[in-house]
């Protein structure tokens, strides 16, 4: 088991640290919250926390617009207080795994402070400055992920700067190599404090079209999708060097020992799976967020996991993602009792699975009024859905006026059934979400098949149910999940060793033995112990 990477067999848990514990009564959550709550993931049993940014930052786009990436922003803490997070952490033998925001700053990082000062500054080139397209107006067709035009005129140079984001959140150029030795040595500064690795925000945009070549249009685009999608972003990210930066945050990663690298991608399959890199030397794992966009029925995710294992490169380590903070919860897309048969799925897929808060006491969406809305996104583009606050809440602990997250009025909103929809609650239900999660978990630790074992896709009569064997050496497991709406049978492969289950999602079916035929009820998922 020690042979395995920690980052192979384990499971990431993402925190979103705003919105988990509060500890000075400020209503926004904190380190000193993280770390009040870390028995809490021992308990549930995760292996790694990943936080999202904690950084210094004006928060335009909450800590992904950065202004010092070696200080901790007073709102979460001091870099004492992350120092000791990160201690508590090793002590229950837990990682930690911070978010790295290297395309963009913020407007007030000091880089570009001297950037804007004049066109011949040191660091002018630091980032990305262009002159004027011949009418006076941008310099080409590139659109702000967040709406609008990707280029922001500088009345005191004359020429506009690119932010692929934000206004706020000018791109660096990684095609600049001082730029380059300049965020590796930040990752140096963290790895020597003793995190264990980075998730590396938008990767694929690291690198632009060296001739800011128009994008092409969309053929398929809809006036009721977000702006972005009006053109094909076939110059603005994803271009062929990116893959050298890639390589050369994997060397930096790779001089110290049992780190891992994650790279955020929202790319096709056969896009996303060349981020590992020729001969591996990309990230160890590019996220995987097809189980967010793919359809929620049996044929299409068997489908995908098929295409999925295919396309990936030889010794490349797969992994999968549910939701995280720019996603509706997977609560909210597929219904609560989908939600209970999409937690089996997620850890029992071969691959390193990605947990977000409160998806384990099943979250839903938290419907923000407009006046509380806080994403700049909604405020860029409202009314099309886009806002990603829903998912933000903070999370619920216990019944208390404020579900144990504060003593005082949250930056947003609580849920309204937060009064039983909380970890103290559940945690008495034997058969709540949230145990059956950490039985999940349980199962999937003491089970190496259903951690790092073979796949093997399964067929089955039924077009409302997925199958599949998991094995490693003599230890096999079988799991079919029914994602149709009434009850069905299947037929398990023969085998002369006996059968039985080892947990269900309906959590009163565990160690019933079972023939050949299986009887599973809707929305129902088992996993099947032989032997």
């Amino acid at each position: 088991m020690t042979e395995i990477a920690w980052w192979k067999r384990g499971i990431v848990y993402q925190i979103y640290p705003r919105s988990f514990q509060d500890s000075n009564n400020d209503g926004i959550g904190d380190l000193e919250g993280v770390r009040q709550r870390l028995d809490y993931l021992v308990w549930l049993g995760v292996d790694a926390i990943w936080l999202s940014p904690i950084f210094v930052s004006p928060m335009a786009d909450f800590g992904y617009d950065v202004a010092d990436y070696r200080a901790i922003d007073p709102i979460f803490g001091t870099l004492e207080d992350f120092d000791d997070l990160l201690a508590d952490v090793h002590k229950r033998g837990l990682k930690l795994i911070l978010d790295f925001v290297p395309n963009h700053t913020s407007v007030v990082h000091p880089w570009f402070l001297d950037s804007r000062a004049s066109r011949d500054n040191a660091k002018r080139d630091w980032y990305i400055w262009r002159d004027p397209a011949p009418d006076g107006g941008p310099p080409n067709n590139w659109l702000s992920n967040f709406g609008g035009p990707a280029w922001t005129l500088d009345g005191a140079s004359g020429q506009y700067y690119y932010h692929a984001f934000l206004s706020q959140q000018p791109d660096l150029n990684w095609r600049n190599l001082a730029v380059r030795d300049a965020m590796y040595d930040i990752l140096r500064f963290w790895l020597d404090r003793g995190v264990d690795g980075f998730r590396v925000d938008v990767i694929w945009h690291l690198i632009k079209d060296d001739a800011f070549r128009d994008n092409p249009p969309n053929p398929a685009y809809d006036s009721k999708q977000a702006e972005i999608n009006r053109y094909l972003q076939v110059h603005s990210a994803d271009q062929a060097d990116v893959h050298d930066v890639v390589a050369e945050m994997r060397n930096v990663i790779d001089t110290y020992p049992d780190r891992v690298l994650i790279g955020e991608i929202y790319l096709p399959l056969e896009r996303l799976v060349t981020y590992y890199g020729n001969g591996l030397a990309g990230a160890h794992l590019p996220f995987n967020f097809q189980l967010i966009h793919t359809a929620w029925n049996a044929r299409e995710i068997a489908s995908l996991i098929h295409d999925y294992e295919i396309a990936l490169p030889e010794g490349g380590w797969p992994n999968w993602v549910l939701g995280n903070h720019d996603q509706p919860r997977i609560g909210a897309r597929v219904g609560q009792d989908q939600a209970r048969l999409a937690a089996m799925l997620l850890l029992t897929l071969r691959g390193t699975p990605t947990l977000y808060y409160g998806d384990e006491i099943g979250l839903n969406k938290i419907e923000i009024a407009p006046e509380l809305v806080q994403d700049p996104w909604e405020k860029n583009e409202p009314g099309l859905g886009l806002g990603r606050d829903p998912e933000r809440t903070p999370m619920q602990w216990d019944s208390s006026h404020y579900a144990g997250f504060s003593k005082v009025e949250p930056w947003l909103p609580l849920g309204l059934s937060s009064s039983s929809c909380n970890v103290a609650a559940l945690r008495e239900i034997p058969r709540s979400i949230l145990n059956l999660y950490r039985r999940l978990v349980d199962v999937r630790r003491k089970h190496l098949a259903l951690s790092v074992g073979d796949y093997a896709q399964l067929a089955v009569s039924s077009a409302q149910v997925l199958a599949y064997e998991r094995e490693f050496g003599a230890d096999r497991h079988v799991v079919v999940l029914n994602f149709g709406h009434c009850d069905c049978e299947v037929a398990l492969p023969q085998t002369e060793s006996p059968r039985c289950i080892l947990l269900s999602t309906c959590l009163d079916r565990d160690g019933e033995p079972i023939g050949r035929i299986l009887k599973l009820r809707p929305h129902e998922g088992v996993i099947v112990a032989y032997g």
